[in-house]
C-alpha cells in the first residue's frame, strides 16, 4: 500500500499541499469491507502554525464502489468532502475532542490512512440502494418470492413512513390525547 504518511516534523511553517490517491489497494487493505473499490482523489493542506500546531484540511473527491442494500449489486456513490482537524503535540495519543488531535511530541510523522478512510465511510448514507429501476432484476424477482403479500417489493423508493395501526387497543389511549389537542 502507498505511504499515505504526512511527515510533520519535517514541514517548515507555513501552508504546505500534498496529494494523494486512493485507490483499489488502499479501499482493500480497510476495514470494513463495505467499500469495494474506489478512485478518490485527496488534496490535505496542511498550515504549520508553530513547532508544535499544525491545521490539516482534507478535500476528497471522486466515486467509491459500494454494494446496493436491496440487490447486494455493486453500485458507484459520489464522494465530495472535506474535513479540517487542528493537531497539537502533547504528552500522548488523544482524539477525544471533535476536529482535535493530540499526538505524542517523539512523533515524526501522521499516518493520514485512517483519517482517509473515515473521512470517506463518512459519506455512505446508511441505506444506499440503486435509483429506481438500476437494481439487478433477477435479485429483485428472488427477493419478491420471499416477501409477504401485503408488502410488494419498491425498486428504488423510500419508505413513506405511514403504518396502518388499525384498531390496536394500546393506542386507543394516544388518539383520543391527539384528538383532544
Amino acid at each position: 500500500m502507498a505511504s499515505y504518511k504526512l511527515p510533520l516534523k519535517r514541514l517548515s511553517l507555513g501552508v504546505q499541499e500534498f496529494t494523494y490517491h486512493l485507490g483499489k489497494d488502499f479501499f482493500n487493505d480497510i476495514e470494513p469491507l463495505e467499500v469495494r473499490g474506489g478512485n478518490v482523489d485527496a488534496v490535505v493542506s496542511v498550515d504549520r502554525k508553530s513547532d508544535d500546531i499544525y491545521q490539516i484540511e482534507m478535500t476528497l473527491k471522486g466515486e467509491i464502489t459500494i454494494p446496493c442494500d436491496r440487490c447486494l449489486d455493486d453500485m458507484q456513490w459520489a464522494v465530495d468532502t472535506s474535513y479540517d482537524l487542528s493537531v497539537k503535540e502533547g504528552d500522548e495519543y488523544d482524539d477525544s475532542v471533535d476536529n482535535v488531535l493530540t499526538i505524542p511530541s517523539h512523533w515524526r510523522e501522521l499516518d493520514l490512512a485512517p483519517l482517509l478512510r473515515d473521512t470517506v465511510l463518512l459519506t455512505i448514507p446508511i441505506k444506499h440502494v440503486h435509483p429506481e429501476g438500476g437494481c439487478n432484476a433477477q435479485m429483485l424477482e428472488r427477493l419478491s418470492q420471499h416477501m409477504a403479500a401485503d408488502e410488494p417489493l419498491r425498486s428504488g423508493r423510500e419508505d413513506t413512513g405511514s403504518y396502518n395501526l388499525g384498531d390496536d387497543p394500546r393506542w386507543e389511549a394516544l388518539r383520543k390525547l391527539k384528538d383532544n389537542n
